[in-house]
């Protein structure tokens, strides 16, 4: 393995690191706004299940980031530095800003900005970038629709409850909700980095396929590990600015809100997974804490912030592109 491959394994693994960072907000904001967890124990718990996620899905997403985005023959070592700079780069522009963006398409425009300026169109894989984006819309509304669904059957049945007792119950059930969530963002983004790593590998012929072999099922045990590693220890490092938009700013919870709106979100992350589709977990959470305030009233949500959000997200994939074909053009 020469020095450059070794160069960006770890560049990778900053990236699942900064992913976990940024993407703390999605897994801890609700149960750290609702006073359920303190910050510390919050990023905790979420980082452990973070971790232990590989244990219940497949590499269905690795697979699809790894070959699904860009011509597998197009990837090569500058393509994915460039990918890796672009995508770590947003991230830390939108965590300064506090913006909940996807680290996710950040990687997607990333691998499609340097795979333009190297192959051109014929680069892509349309199928694979169309499923994609269509999930940039059906993964929030989704989980703003299951967010709905979710606390209009909860209010339903506690509502001849004393607040007190339903506060109680929602406490207990916040910690399970918030278990779930993590899986679900442990499952669907740290494969996200371990494609990146397997297509490397793929490239600089560490790995083959056989003739009916998926790059999924040609990813070692230690990219796996690793890759659920720096996912979890980047969770526990915790992105506060972005816990404050999302737990506070968006609409005020409770504890049955914040169950309510990690279920939905957790529910939409696991269809999403098991169908191979690299969504966004920032946008699933946000979408189902939406609904949750809406359902209660349509002025608890707070429009203005929520619309800030989303020209965060339409910008990240053309914006990441432009850093990736830049930074190509440089290295190349």
């Amino acid at each position: 393995m020469d020095i450059y491959v070794i160069f960006l394994i770890m560049l990778a693994l900053l990236f699942d690191f900064l992913n976990g960072f940024h993407d703390a907000a999605n897994s801890i904001a609700t149960v750290v706004s609702t006073r359920v967890l303190s910050p510390r124990y919050a990023v905790a718990w979420a980082a452990f299940f973070n971790f232990i996620a590989f244990l219940f899905f497949g590499l269905h997403v690795a697979g699809t980031i790894g070959e699904g985005i860009i011509d597998i023959t197009v990837m090569d070592k500058d393509l994915i530095l460039a990918t890796l700079v672009a995508a770590c780069s947003w991230d830390i522009i939108t965590w300064y800003f506090g913006l909940p963006t996807s680290s996710s398409h950040a990687l997607m425009g990333g691998l499609i900005g340097a795979a333009l300026v190297k192959a051109g169109f014929k680069g892509l894989v349309w199928s694979g970038i169309l499923k994609t984006i269509a999930f940039i819309f059906i993964s929030p509304v989704l989980g703003l629709v299951l967010g709905l669904v979710f606390g209009t059957m909860v209010y339903r049945l506690f509502r001849r409850a004393a607040p007190t007792q339903v506060d109680k119950y929602f406490r207990k059930g916040q910690l399970v909700s918030a278990a779930l969530y993590s899986l679900g963002h442990g499952g669907n983004d740290a494969q996200k980095t371990m494609g990146i790593i397997a297509g490397l590998l793929l490239s600089s012929g560490m790995i083959t396929l056989g003739p009916s072999q998926s790059l999924q099922d040609a990813i070692p045990l230690w990219v796996v590990l690793s890759c659920q590693a720096a996912m979890a220890l980047g969770t526990m490092s915790g992105g506060w600015r972005i816990v404050k938009t999302m737990g506070q700013k968006v609409t005020k919870l409770r504890p049955v809100d914040g169950f309510c709106a990690e279920t939905a979100a957790a529910t939409t992350l696991y269809i999403s997974t098991f169908l191979g589709v690299p969504v966004s977990t920032t946008h699933t959470i946000t979408g189902s804490i939406m609904g949750v305030g809406a359902m209660r009233r349509f002025a608890a949500v707070r429009w203005g912030v929520a619309g800030q959000i989303v020209w965060a997200w339409i910008l990240t994939i053309p914006c990441a592109a432009v850093i990736s074909a830049i930074t190509y053009l440089i290295v190349s």
